[in-house]
């Protein structure tokens, strides 16, 4: 299996800094700073990109599994909103809510929902998350 590589570099100071931040393939190479973390300054964060890699891991793992229980599906959106908070050691994230919608022919909903429900907690991202005290899942069938 292939090994997955990014990196970023940091100049300065917490709040004064900025930084950079690339995906190893090329696919994306940003800029973030306090700003674009903890405040409203445009431009990307860590959770921003935790974020992108839960909902394409969780989407992915739910395909996977709908297909193998025999219910391939057609299409499957999902979003991650990562919550990071101030807490008494610094900062964490505290919450991550996936929402999807899936479309999905001939499956019924409770099928639907036990299977969305396993692969929150199966797909690799998630278990690379265990540590975050809520993760919530909102699917739906469209």
């Amino acid at each position: 299996m292939p090994v997955r590589n990014a990196s970023a570099v940091w100049q300065g100071d917490l709040t004064g800094g900025k930084g950079s931040m690339k995906l190893g393939s090329g696919a994306f190479e940003g800029g973030y700073s306090f700003g674009t973390r903890f405040e409203e300054v445009p431009g990307t964060n860590p959770e921003e990109l935790i974020g992108a890699a839960h909902a394409g891991c969780f989407s992915m793992a739910l395909a996977g599994a709908l297909a193998r229980a025999g219910f391939p599906p057609e299409r499957i959106s999902t979003s991650a909103k990562v919550h990071i908070d101030k807490v008494e050691t610094g900062f964490r994230i505290t919450k991550i809510e996936l929402v999807t919608e899936a479309h999905v022919p001939d499956i019924d909903n409770l099928t639907f929902q036990d299977t969305a429900n396993a692969t929150k907690s199966a797909c690799p991202v998630s278990q690379a998350l265990a540590a975050v005290p809520e993760i919530t899942l909102d699917a739906k069938l469209v």
